[in-house]
């Protein structure tokens, strides 16, 4: 993946940190462990000699047999007795203990990049694109269904018990999640909830551990533009964009229209599919102005392959302020 420089560096510096602390924590350790049991430094010290003499016997006489033979056993005893004292002092080792054993925190295992590595450069590239996002903002605690009218309409529930409805979807959606989840295209006028419901399902997904990404449909194209052009030194979203756990692709059809921009999407969206990627969609349009916006191949592609979640009502956000 073509990661940009800020996002690497930024995942070699936590790699960094995380080694230095390791070291950092075994030197005190180690310290600590010598300074209450003097004979085990003393162990070391010889253990070490005993290495040394042991290649100096070869170097000398390459028929050393019963030289070396001595030199490992009293290295065996050496080392018995070292593990001894360790483990009355509670300790099974002095090594410093790395977030990777594979790695050791460097990043890479026999000259190839170790999943550590991918995995904060992909975690990395997730924060980024969601930094903008009032993640927290939006939770299902602070959903309230009271702005939503309990009057039954002629031939359909009231708008609360349909939004009821939604909102229990929602939290069994979010709860339930995983990589094989459905996608979703919520739709609705402005105002009725599906920005603050599409984030309440990412906080729990995040929580939940999956790689999560939440953009609104302009500032992904504009994003997705910039990199393309050669406007922004980062590259590599459109592939954090197509490959994270879930995307929330929020208000699609606010985005500013052009052919860079409907291609870019209908790319995302198609690719999401066959890569059989959970996908949420959120947008006012009705599949007619989908179709006119973007293609009756996407319209057709986005209602054949997404659950539709109706949201209903009058503008939320008017009436808190009212």
């Amino acid at each position: 993946m073509g990661y940009s420089r800020e996002i690497q560096t930024a995942a070699d510096q936590i790699l960094r940190s995380r080694r230095r602390a390791a070291e950092d924590s075994a030197a005190h350790c180690r310290a600590a462990f010598y300074g209450a049991c003097p004979r085990a430094q003393e162990i070391e010290r010889r253990l070490a000699s005993t290495a040394v003499a042991a290649a100096k016997a070869v170097l000398r006489n390459g028929n050393a047999g019963g030289e070396l033979r001595k030199l490992k056993a009293e290295n065996q005893g050496l080392q018995a007795e070292y593990d001894i004292l360790l483990k009355e002092h509670g300790l099974d080792s002095l090594e410093p203990k790395y977030s990777c054993p594979r790695c050791r925190d460097t990043g890479y295992v026999d000259g190839k990049m170790c999943s550590c590595r991918k995995e904060l450069l992909r975690a990395e590239s997730f924060r980024r694109l969601n930094q903008l996002t009032p993640l927290a903002l939006s939770t299902f605690d602070s959903f309230s269904l009271k702005y939503y009218s309990d009057e039954p309409r002629e031939g359909r529930s009231s708008d609360r018990d349909i939004m009821r409805r939604t909102y229990r979807f929602c939290v069994d959606y979010a709860r339930q999640f995983s990589k094989a989840s459905p996608n979703l295209i919520m739709t609705g006028g402005t105002g009725l909830g599906k920005t603050h419901l599409s984030l309440a399902i990412a906080n729990e997904a995040i929580q939940r551990g999956f790689g999560v990404i939440y953009a609104s449909a302009g500032d992904l194209t504009a994003k997705l533009e910039e990199e393309h052009f050669g406007r922004s030194t980062e590259t590599g979203s459109m592939e954090s964009l197509q490959n994270c756990d879930l995307l929330i692709l929020d208000d699609l059809g606010t985005e500013f229209r052009s052919s860079f921009s409907s291609a870019a999407i209908y790319g995302l969206i198609n690719t999401r599919l066959l890569l059989k990627k959970p996908t949420i969609i959120s947008t006012n349009l009705r599949t007619a102005e989908m179709a006119d916006r973007y293609s009756e191949r996407f319209a057709s592609r986005v209602i054949g392959s997404y659950r539709r979640i109706a949201f209903v009502g009058r503008d939320v956000r008017q009436l808190r302020r009212s």
